[in-house]
């Protein structure tokens, strides 16, 4: 699963955001510390059994109001209008009014203390994950009194990872795969090189695999459809969209050096060899300036009407509706996957998926006015009965299950998804409600993914490799080396962008030659010494030799 570029470093808003965790947990409602606030008892709503989910037992006859609260602009608040979010509501007896906003809003919870039942984030090391035991429930105590059922749905292994130093666990994520998730084969890549299939036949097909070869593609788009952006990449932002460690698993570059310790990727003389290329395709004119500055909804715009010649493109399942909208209305010029850039020294390509960490991370927080019915809707979504709901819909209204134990859409069903994305999404909802989604679901029902990626995705087979080891490396937020961290990747940001956008050989190096300064001045050899450090207890965590 993609996931939406995580903020490094210590923000001004992160700083804010401490303070008033800080004080959260010295208040009267914060329960300071890790200690763990009383949990109301159930007063023979239902007794828990360790087999069967509370939610099935619970005798609760009025309907419980949840206010969820989402870290993303994005997200779709809608509740009890679509197939799947209906059936969630029927189900489970409740109305969730989903609240979405950014870390100033988030900020806003924690100062006024005027908290939602869940809270959803996208970072596991900023302030409000690390310091969840002062404002969130631990799921383990949770399970226990209300929803034991609860242990058997929820990994042990994610459980452990997410587990903090009061022995406790307080936030679960979506999409957490393990060793053992990337060993089945079932995960999807979500990065590919892909490229108009009606371009890639009028330019000859050609090899795109060398430097030389890719330039020399770019120059006959150029020449062959001058209308088209030659080459495209995903939304830079504050970020480095899909041409920084994206690009870099692409070309294979290592994840570490020769002794296991941190490397730093960035500087990788084949990744360099191919941000020469790069500048080489913008100086001769087939790199757009204005990539560099659209933002996400520009981006989708382009991928949605064809506008890109080529994309190398991260979060394929995300892009599956503008994909299959473009391939609807053009179905001979549709998007396919091509091996596209390949490093110059021989590395294999190591695709990265979601790790154990996962990407969305929720929460049950200390002022849920109901905590029994919020951790059974944790319970709900991470069964298989409530995936089949999210993944597929309901069972001989949107989808049939098949002897071999694989499942498929209904005609219906299937026919509008082919033809109109956006009434998909609208009227049944599948594959969108992802609080506690995984891949392994997916993997059930071929219809899961837009034929529009179904290619895309077949290409990745076989070039997935876990980055365990680099999950959160960072050092501890509110440290020197933290800050200097916020300021390096700040820079490398914008040094990235010049050095594709640099006129000349001498401006590219020189630009380089600054940022390496910059690094020696900001404290990286602490940095890196600490990332080392904790890439060696991911090893430990995980038992990885």
């Amino acid at each position: 699963m993609n996931r939406v570029l995580r903020k490094k470093g210590l923000s001004l808003g992160a700083i804010l955001l401490a303070v008033m965790l800080t004080i959260t947990a010295c208040g009267s409602g914060g329960g300071g510390g890790s200690k763990s606030a009383s949990l109301p008892d159930l007063d023979g709503r239902y007794t828990p059994d360790p087999s069967t989910p509370a939610w099935k037992l619970d005798t609760k006859k009025e309907t419980t109001d949840l206010t969820w609260y989402v870290n993303a602009d994005w997200w779709n608040t809608d509740f009890g209008k679509d197939t799947v979010t209906k059936k969630i509501k029927e189900d489970l007896n409740i109305n969730i009014k989903f609240i979405t906003g950014d870390d100033t809003k988030l900020n806003t919870f924690f100062a006024g203390g005027d908290m939602p039942d869940i809270i959803t984030v996208f970072d596991s090391n900023s302030a409000v994950a690390q310091k969840a035991s002062t404002w969130a429930l631990p799921l383990n105590d949770l399970a226990e009194k209300y929803d034991p059922y609860f242990n058997q749905v929820a990994a042990k292994d994610t459980m452990n990872w997410f587990q903090q130093k009061d022995g406790k666990t307080y936030g679960y994520p979506d999409y957490s795969n393990t060793q053992a998730d990337y060993d089945s084969g079932d995960i999807p890549a979500k990065t590919a090189f892909i490229i108009r299939q009606d371009v890639y036949e009028a330019i000859g097909k050609p090899s795109m695999k060398t430097p030389e070869e890719f330039v020399s593609a770019m120059e006959k788009i150029k020449s062959q459809f001058p209308s088209l952006i030659p080459f495209g990449f995903n939304s830079i932002g504050t970020g480095t969209g899909s041409l920084g460690d994206v690009l870099q698993d692409y070309l294979g570059v290592p994840l570490e050096d020769k002794d296991g310790k941190f490397y730093n990727r960035n500087l990788d003389e084949d990744y360099l060899t191919w941000l020469k290329t790069l500048n080489t395709v913008y100086r001769n004119g087939d790199i757009s300036d204005d990539s560099f500055a659209d933002d996400g909804t520009a981006f989708e715009e382009k991928v949605k009407s064809g506008k890109y010649a080529t994309i190398l493109l991260d979060g394929v399942p995300q892009q599956g509706g503008n994909l299959q909208t473009f391939m609807t209305n053009n179905p001979e010029d549709k998007y396919i996957a091509v091996d596209g850039p390949q490093s110059t020294v021989g590395n294999q390509p190591t695709l990265n998926q979601s790790g154990i960490t996962g990407w969305m991370i929720n929460y049950i927080t200390k002022k849920a006015k109901d905590p029994a019915k919020a951790i059974q809707v944790f319970t709900y979504l991470l069964s298989d009965e409530g995936q089949a709901l999210v993944n597929f819909g309901i069972e001989g209204e949107t989808y049939k299950k098949n002897s071999d134990g694989t499942v498929e859409f209904l005609p219906a069903v299937k026919e509008l998804q082919l033809t109109n994305s956006d009434k998909f999404k609208k009227d049944y909802r599948m594959g969108e409600f992802i609080f506690f989604g995984h891949d392994r679901y997916k993997a059930l029902n071929k219809d899961s993914s837009p034929e529009a990626i179904k290619q895309l995705q077949e290409w990745g087979n076989g070039k997935l490799k876990p980055h365990f080891i680099l999950e959160n490396i960072n050092p501890d937020q509110g440290t020197p080396e933290a800050r200097s961290l916020s300021a390096i990747d700040t820079t490398w940001n914008t040094t990235l962008v010049s050095l594709i956008r640099a006129k000349t050989d001498d401006d590219f190096n020189k630009t380089l030659d600054a940022y390496k300064k910059f690094l020696d001045e900001n404290n990286w050899s602490k940095i890196v010494e600490i990332r080392s450090e904790k890439m060696q207890a991911n090893r430990d965590k995980l038992g990885i030799k």
